[in-house]
């Protein structure tokens, strides 16, 4: 398992392995600010040569889940300081992906009932969780040019806030069918303007973003997540590769710190990025995309054949605190509890327990 403790650099840092730990929603902030417990989860982890947090909102309205926190006021980034205080006391480095949701969400979400919104006004065809039961997503409102910029600068604020609390970078969420997708994905994004139609219009949204963010906070502390093909939350893509290549064309001039795939089968096109990216890539690989999760195997198998610079794994982090450890010595591993994946206390959370232990 050498290949994945050697060192990578990644902007200005340098990691000590090459183990990522994926960001995982956990639905643990209530009042949509990290706490004491949250500082505790990700502290445990620090092994990790990166870790990326749990998808967290850069404006009211990009909220889609109930409990998830937000990155646009000054007091949630003075909460967001205790966890990266105590990840970089715990010798770690840690990037918050800032994620719009897009239409997956629901007027119940936010104060003033508003709709969410979306590249072009077509509903997801899902449902959210609330505590009266599940909703469907509704059909979302359409945005204007003057929302499109607005949310462009409600990333890079957030992203100046990510800053402020501490953080070595933030990741934007370009992937899973939330909203930079929405706009790459021709089966979710149906404008006629200069956001929609072609493949260059379509990753013109991702473009602005990434452009924004990059000069707002240096592009050394900026990747990006993207999932090629992904049908997640309703988008389809009907040429992956055509709207790939474009869109790392589009994002190679700016030297982000890497690209971050969420491997959703498809290979051939992880492996046309692999080809066009100058930069750092990070894979969550997923060759067919039926594999249940991400093993240290699978992981190395990824570094030995050149697909990656580094493997980000989820629920393998989320139940072993001391991945690095156990991956070094051969296990054993902690089972993840699927059951406390959302919500709850520090059952499932905080209480996995080390080999030490």
């Amino acid at each position: 398992m050498d290949e994945l403790f050697a060192p990578l650099r990644v902007g200005k840092m340098t990691l000590p392995n090459r183990l990522v730990m994926a960001p995982m929603t956990r639905s643990r902030s209530v009042d949509r600010s990290v706490n004491a417990l949250t500082a505790d989860y990700y502290a445990q982890r620090a092994g990790a040569g990166l870790i990326i947090t749990e998808g967290t909102q850069p404006s009211v309205i990009g909220q889609g889940y109930i409990d998830t926190p937000g990155l646009h006021s000054a007091e949630q980034a003075e909460a967001w300081r205790r966890v990266t205080d105590a990840v970089h006391a715990a010798g770690g480095r840690i990037f918050v992906q800032l994620m719009h949701s897009g239409r997956v969400g629901h007027p119940s979400l936010y104060p003033d009932g508003a709709l969410p919104v979306a590249p072009s006004a077509i509903a997801t065809g899902g449902q959210m969780y609330t505590p009266d039961g599940m909703v469907d997503h509704p059909v979302p409102r359409e945005m204007t040019l003057e929302d499109i910029a607005q949310t462009v600068e409600d990333f890079v604020s957030a992203a100046k806030h990510a800053v402020d609390a501490g953080f070595d970078g933030v990741e934007l969420h370009g992937a899973n069918g939330y909203l930079i997708q929405q706009f790459l994905a021709d089966g979710s994004n149906h404008r006629t303007d200069v956001y929609g139609g072609s493949v260059e219009n379509r990753v013109r949204f991702a473009d602005e973003v990434a452009r924004a963010v990059s000069d707002a906070i240096g592009p050394e502390r900026v990747g990006i997540r993207i999932s090629p093909g992904s049908t997640s939350e309703g988008v389809s893509e009907s040429d992956p590769a055509e709207l790939y290549r474009t869109l790392i064309r589009t994002l190679a001039p700016y030297n982000l710190a890497y690209v971050h795939v969420m491997e959703f089968g498809h290979r051939e096109v992880t492996e046309l990025i692999r080809a066009e990216w100058p930069g750092t890539l990070i894979l969550n690989p997923h060759k067919t995309g039926t594999e249940a999760s991400v093993t240290p195997e699978i992981a190395l198998e990824v570094l030995q054949d050149d697909l990656a610079d580094a493997v980000s794994l989820g629920s393998l982090w989320l139940a072993n605190p001391d991945l690095q450890r156990r991956i070094r010595v051969g296990g054993p591993f902690n089972s993840p509890d699927a059951s406390t994946f959302y919500g709850g206390d520090h059952k499932g959370y905080t209480d996995y327990p080390t080999l030490d232990a």
